[in-house]
C-alpha cells in the first residue's frame, strides 16, 4: 500500500540546489531541476556520503565524500548501470514537495 510523505515547502529549495531531508526515519536527496523536484535515497552506496549535501550540476549529483555522481532523474550512476539509487515520485501539493512509498 502507497502512502503520500511530505518533504519540503517549494521554497525552501532553490532552482539547481539539492538539500538532505530526514522523513520517516529515512534520508532522502531533494533536488529542483529545470522547475522539476527529484527526490532519491540520500545516502550514497559507496561509502554513505550525504547525497543531498552533494554538487549539482545539470542533472548529476555528485556525492561530497568521494565523488561518486548520479543522475537525479534516474538514480543511474554515471559509470556504472549497476549501481542505481531508489528514485520517487515525487509532486507538488499545497506548495509542498510530496513523495509516495511503498510501505
Amino acid at each position: 500500500m502507497a502512502r503520500r510523505i511530505p518533504l519540503i515547502s517549494v521554497d525552501d529549495l532553490a532552482e539547481g540546489c539539492c538539500m538532505e531531508v530526514a522523513a520517516e526515519g529515512r534520508i532522502f536527496a531533494v533536488c529542483r531541476v529545470n522547475g522539476q523536484f527529484h527526490v532519491f535515497d540520500g545516502i550514497c552506496p559507496h561509502a554513505g556520503g550525504p547525497l543531498g549535501k552533494g554538487t549539482l550540476q545539470g542533472c548529476i549529483v555528485t556525492c561530497p565524500w568521494h565523488g561518486w555522481q548520479f543522475d537525479v532523474t534516474t538514480g543511474r550512476h554515471q559509470l556504472s548501470d549497476t549501481i542505481c539509487q531508489t528514485v520517487y515520485e515525487a509532486a507538488v501539493e499545497d506548495g509542498r514537495v510530496v513523495i509516495t512509498i511503498d510501505q
